[in-house]
């Protein structure tokens, strides 16, 4: 008798369950509680889920990290990503805010035993980055992070400085800590010009995390507003979706897949039911690039027929 393999993992990352929230100034809090949101994504399928660093915040003004471990893990969710992380790499007061922020998410992935922390490039100066430099800042991060049981993952953005996925490679393998590496977003893949050779081509051990989305084909509008407005379920647009993921698989990817909806739409819907949508969607896609994979195993190393 066949047996049916599990499912695959999905992470709803942070933006997916935050309703009416939005990565601009005076919008990243989100007005639904953690408890809620955690729950809510359980009942529709993730078994991992993504925190915010406002949204952290907002919920340890009334209670506690132990807490919130305890919610997570009765709620089937053994696998938390915290986020954001940025200006990491700089000098005075704005390292003094970076360095305040990474002692709470750090401290936070501690307490939760998150397998990550997103870290962002520059994207107030897209000037050409200076890659020794930010590969020294990326393994001092890396070390201190492997200190608290944790990881870093640095997330390239084609409207910042480390604005490709060769450059952020380029950045984390020069680091060359094994706490550091990349998460590596479809939408980014796409905006930046990227093949799924490229992707293909990052070794499979530098890859900490993974985000599916959709998209159109061409950007609309300014490339900000573009991906914190108009971001696609798995399989609405037009972007290769299974094309990716079966890229990703072929690589060898196995831990949870992250779906990152950042859309002005969708952030409105009631969250029960957008959540829903976006795990069938995904596991759709999902499926079709598991096929994808079994096509292109050379017959030799497929299983014998029993019948």
């Amino acid at each position: 008798m066949s047996v049916e393999p599990p499912p695959d993992r999905l992470l709803a990352t942070c933006w997916t369950t935050a309703g009416d929230a939005a990565p601009y100034p005076g919008r990243h809090t989100s007005p639904l509680t953690l408890p809620d949101r955690i729950t809510a994504a359980s009942r529709a399928g993730f078994r991992a889920f993504g925190v915010l660093d406002y949204d952290l915040r907002a919920y340890l003004q009334h209670s506690d990290l132990a807490t919130l471990a305890v919610i997570l893990d009765d709620s089937g969710m053994d696998y938390v990503e915290l986020e954001f992380l940025t200006r990491w790499w700089t000098t005075g007061p704005e390292r003094e805010l970076s360095d305040a922020n990474k002692a709470l998410l750090f401290y936070a992935a501690e307490v939760l035993g998150a397998h990550h922390v997103k870290v962002a490039p520059d994207l107030d100066d897209v000037s050409t980055p200076d890659i020794g430099l930010w590969a020294d800042a990326f393994h001092s991060l890396a070390a201190e992070a492997a200190e608290h049981g944790t990881r870093v993952a640095l997330e390239f953005m084609p409207f910042a400085n480390i604005s490709t996925l060769d450059c952020a490679v380029q950045v984390a393998t020069r680091a060359g800590h094994p706490s550091g590496g990349l998460l590596i977003d479809l939408w980014h893949v796409q905006r930046s010009g990227a093949t799924m050779a490229d992707v293909a081509a990052v070794p499979i051990d530098l890859i900490l995390a993974i985000e599916l989305d959709d998209g159109t084909a061409e950007p609309v509008g300014d490339p900000y507003d573009d991906t914190c407005l108009r971001r696609l379920l798995p399989g609405e647009g037009e972007f290769p979706v299974a094309e990716f993921a079966a890229t990703c698989m072929r690589s060898g990817w196995s831990l949870p897949w992250g779906v990152e909806i950042i859309n002005e739409h969708f952030r409105m819907r009631e969250l029960d039911d957008g959540l829903a949508d976006v795990v069938a969607r995904t596991r759709e896609q999902l499926a079709a690039a598991r096929a994808r994979t079994l096509d292109s195993v050379p017959a030799t190393n497929l299983p014998r027929s029993t019948h």
